[in-house]
């Protein structure tokens, strides 16, 4: 028997007889039967009825991708065709999910900026890597959208000669991260040494938790453009300086203690470093480890010891001749590199954000990376509240089709919380009584505002199997306030009773 045995068959089209066939096996199957068919006209019709249907803003789009972890060898996932489909190859990659034992495969999403509302995805092989995705997933999102106009936003994996120019190529617009690599980066911060540029501040927001300072976030443009002539924006954020400062000292504590305690190690009588080489590369991988190779350095002094040992073995007398014995002992210190903590000082809570769009103002370029966390948490609601990850399923198309139910459970989810939000700002609601205790939440999520529900139930009064009564659920004031708020277009409330909720 199934999950779905504890629910009411009709919610789910089905009767009490049906429901008791809903196994496994038959889902199995039903997997397969939806690989088969053409799953991306279905998916297009379905977003595209959405975006219509609820007036989803797509002028911004962002993009990420995170690991999703599968148990097990999947010794037949090696690409191989289904119906002249290719289905994922299923193998070691990077894990997002800090998983390297685990085999993966990599989830490609892209949302909307309004509601952070799924609009398409990608199933990849485990050892993509972003950066060649993003061209892909670009002239994915035009042919859906029929426009190339939107601002693509995402990290700095985008941030490559081949996609800027792509999206810059075909009339497309984005907004990505520099990467620290860059050689742009590294003279802006030389830049900062001597330099103090004309910061204006573009955002602010209050402190994550309580009694903790407001954010800043200033903004100035680069003295030069990119290599590929782009557009250069540095942005400051005090929160990130106050991060940055206190990485630093932590991992600069870390690797002092680290160096000493490898002196305390050589101070031993058995210390088995006797080389100042082997000494050299055990304090350096001890800094590595520590992350701290950058701001602490070492000084290695070698002391010659004298001892002196019988030269025949015996009970020493006056006539006992010895002969001695030299030996060197080293000693590590750690040293602080004051001038390099200073040099990064000064450019600490700077990152830069690259876009090909003039019109934009640094301010605007600011915001529309600010949203890209909204992405990262449909990641998490993926993993966590739907349990798409670990994958325990052994059939690649099986799997490919369960994370297309997936998606479209994700856009469901966020359609219910945009309405919810939309409801509020239209009753001038900051904040509703949705916490347990009836605690206030300023942006309930579909998994709090589903919860609320999970009590109610249906009852029915059978008498020699001839139903005789239905007891419909009473709503409380909590569940019905909800119900408002997603609006009468999606509820609609009979004596106080719930007859229909009629959702995408």
């Amino acid at each position: 028997m199934s999950g779905a045995a504890r629910y009411d068959p009709g919610l789910l089209g089905l009767t009490a007889a049906e429901l008791t066939v809903l196994n496994d096996d038959r889902v199995g199957r039903a997997l397969e039967a939806l690989f088969d068919p053409d799953r991306a006209s279905l998916l297009t019709s379905v977003v595209l009825r959405a975006v219509a249907e609820y007036g989803i803003d797509t002028s911004q789009l962002h993009n990420d991708s995170t690991s999703i972890s599968v148990h097990g060898a999947y010794p037949d996932a090696v690409g191989a065709a289904r119906g002249g489909k290719p289905t994922p190859v299923i193998t070691y990659g990077h894990s997002k999910d800090h998983r390297p034992d685990l085999k993966q495969l990599v989830w490609i999403l892209t949302v909307a900026a309004d509601g952070a509302v799924p609009i398409a995805y990608r199933l990849a092989d485990g050892n993509t890597s972003d950066d060649p995705t993003h061209v892909p997933t670009w002239d994915g999102l035009v042919a859906l959208l029929g426009r190339a106009d939107f601002l693509y936003v995402a990290d700095s994996k985008l941030c490559s000669r081949t996609a800027m120019d792509h999206t810059e190529g075909h009339g497309g617009r984005f907004v990505t991260v520099l990467p620290r690599s860059r050689t742009e980066d590294g003279a802006f911060r030389k830049h900062l040494q001597d330099h103090t540029p004309a910061w204006t501040e573009a955002a602010r927001a209050p402190g994550k938790r309580l009694g903790e300072p407001e954010q800043v976030y200033s903004t100035t443009p680069a003295p030069a453009p990119s290599a590929e002539g782009y557009r250069i924006t540095w942005v400051h954020s005090t929160a990130k300086a106050a991060r940055d400062a206190a990485t630093r000292a932590a991992r600069t504590e870390a690797g002092i203690a680290a160096i000493e305690a490898l002196q305390a190690r050589l101070a031993g009588p058995r210390a088995r470093f006797k080389t100042r080489v082997a000494i050299e590369e055990a304090a350096t991988a001890a800094l590595a480890e520590a992350n701290a190779q950058r701001w602490v350095t070492f000084t290695i002094t070698e002391e010659l010891v004298k001892t002196y040992k019988q030269e025949r073995a015996g009970r020493p007398g006056p006539a006992t001749r010895y002969k001695q014995i030299t030996t060197a002992r080293f000693h590590i210190q750690a040293d602080i590199d004051l001038a390099r903590i200073t040099y990064d000082a000064a450019s600490d809570g700077c990152f830069p954000l690259i876009t090909n769009d003039r019109d934009l103002s640094d301010a605007q370029i600011l915001a529309a990376y600010r949203y890209q966390p909204n992405l990262e948490r449909r990641h998490h609601l993926l993993k966590s509240v739907q349990d798409a990850a670990p994958v325990l399923l052994h059939n690649p198309a099986r799997i490919e089709a369960l994370f297309c139910c997936q998606f479209l459970a994700l856009l469901v989810a966020a359609l219910i919380e945009r309405e919810v939000h939309a409801g509020m700002a239209r009753a001038d609601l900051h904040k509703i009584a949705l916490y347990p205790e009836f605690r206030d939440c300023t942006a309930p999520s579909t998994e709090r505002i589903l919860e609320i529900f999970a009590p109610v139930t249906r009852h029915h009064l059978h008498r020699d199997d001839t139903l005789v009564q239905t007891f419909e659920p009473e709503l409380t004031a909590q569940q019905l306030q909800v119900l408002e708020l997603l609006g009468p277009r999606k509820t609609r409330r009979v004596s106080g009773r719930l007859r229909s909720l009629d959702l995408p």
